[in-house]
């Protein structure tokens, strides 16, 4: 039987006040972990991004274990029994059905960016650890409402910013925490492509074997328009859905970026000081792409093909605490598309996914051999995540983590948006407001559409 949005809003009510409800593993501690060690997972959402997570690092994962699914779109639902055919994992309409009826232990949250902060905050009241896909909101105050949920019920949280786990980055940004290239001066990242604004299409025929209203829940907390394909596989470009989710986007590339410069310089739990406009913000092509030769010490050369987009981009600079300066400048064919370049008073480091490289050269040279990615980038992630759901232990992506890098994102669309060329305009990091510009505060959150406001976090 098909369910109407406001049974599907009365099911999330009455689940969240379930005691019952709660998966004991929930509890599990270091002396205490869940049954047989291996978690229990259900996954959200059936993208793309979902479906090769799956095979590529979640399947693999020691003490994983996939045992549902739900996605909205019954063809997805399909597609994801098809590819677990085996495994005795059940597809769902309605993810508050499955975890009810699943009790999984931890919950992947890998939908459209619109989508996530609504059906996260209710997952975590469900009593579910949250493994949530980058960027994890939408809005700055989506974020802090997330960070705010989570420790209000106590779950162990992963964003999907992996290279928080990958050993190479992680040996780099500790080799230049620990003074191999002196106090640093300039971090380097590169200048992302935003998103577009939705140019207001016809709509077109609905996709065959969808549900009554599964449109509707799939707009979300976005202003209801008429269905398109664009907007359902292409949301990740427009504005009312993500913050530029493409390759070489803001919030596409531009949140593991931020994050690689935030784990350098340890800002886990702040952000700039200043933001500078320092050009105005105009469709631009990703870069130059000029036929040359590629050096060997160049960290980015798998991705220079990916990141030829084009959109709308103009340079920045934020500025941090210690007179820390970071340079939105790269372009997508120089550099590492996936990282930052960290100027020190003794020398240059810059890192990459997976590849680092120095001036002087041999800053790097030798990397040890636990230093090194041997593995999907994304298994030591959730490995990560599922050690911590048995220790309590803090993820190496927290929440907290996530919405720093993602703040970051918001910043510079927001700052783009605003356009004041030249104008400093000061940011609190605490309070995580604008102190001289109230347009920019005004855009911190944003209307909500009604039925699809955000669950209280008590």
């Amino acid at each position: 039987m098909t369910r109407s949005r406001r049974q599907f809003l009365r099911v999330a009510g009455a689940a969240a006040m379930v005691p019952y409800l709660v998966p004991r593993s929930v509890f599990a501690t270091a002396q205490q972990p869940g049954a047989n060690d291996t978690a229990k997972i259900a996954m959200i959402g059936w993208g793309g991004r979902a479906q090769g997570i799956y095979h590529a690092s979640v399947t693999p994962a020691k003490g994983a274990k996939v045992v549902a699914c739900s996605d909205i779109f019954q063809p997805r639902q399909d597609s994801f029994l098809k590819q677990s055919e085996g495994t005795g994992a059940h597809a769902y309409y309605d993810f508050r059905e499955m975890i009810e009826k699943e009790k999984p232990d931890g919950v992947m949250v890998e939908t459209a960016t619109h989508q996530r902060a609504w059906i996260a905050g209710q997952v975590m009241q469900m009593g579910a650890h949250l493994y949530i896909e980058k960027p994890m909101c939408l809005t700055i105050s989506e974020g802090r409402y997330l960070v705010n949920m989570a420790r209000k019920h106590k779950r162990v949280t992963q964003v999907g910013t992996q290279q928080r786990s990958l050993p190479l980055c992680n040996w780099a940004s500790d080799l230049i925490r620990n003074g191999a290239i002196g106090k640093i001066k300039v971090i380097e990242v590169p200048n992302f492509i935003g998103p577009n604004v939705w140019p207001g299409k016809d709509g077109v025929a609905m996709p065959e074997g969808c549900r009554d209203g599964w449109w509707d829940l799939w707009t979300n907390q976005a202003e209801m328009r008429p269905y398109h394909p664009e907007l359902h596989y292409g949301w990740s470009n427009w504005w009312d859905y993500d913050a530029g989710g493409q390759c070489f986007g803001v919030s596409g590339w531009g949140t593991h970026s931020f994050d690689q410069a935030n784990r350098v310089l340890g800002a886990n739990d702040y952000g700039p000081l200043e933001i500078l406009l320092e050009e105005k913000c105009e469709i631009q092509d990703s870069g130059k792409f000029s036929t040359r030769t590629i050096s060997d010490d160049e960290t980015g050369a798998d991705y220079y093909g990916m990141a030829k987009v084009v959109g709308p981009r103009a340079k920045i600079k934020m500025f941090f605490p210690n007179d820390i300066e970071m340079w939105f400048h790269l372009d997508g064919d120089r550099g590492p598309g996936l990282g930052c370049i960290v100027t020190g008073e003794t020398g240059k480091i810059e890192i990459n996914r997976h590849k680092v490289a120095s001036n002087p050269k041999n800053l790097v040279a030798n990397i040890p051999e636990e230093a090194k990615n041997l593995r999907d980038e994304t298994v030591y992630h959730i490995e990560n995540w599922i050690e911590c759901m048995n220790s309590g232990a803090t993820c190496n992506a927290d929440i907290e983590y996530g919405q720093r890098s993602t703040t970051l994102c918001d910043l510079v669309n927001i700052v783009r948006k605003i356009g004041r060329v030249g104008e400093r305009l000061k940011w609190d990091s605490v309070n995580e407001r604008f102190t001289n510009c109230d347009e920019g505060n005004a855009m911190l959150s944003r209307p909500r559409r009604k039925g699809f406001e955000l669950p209280e976090i008590g």
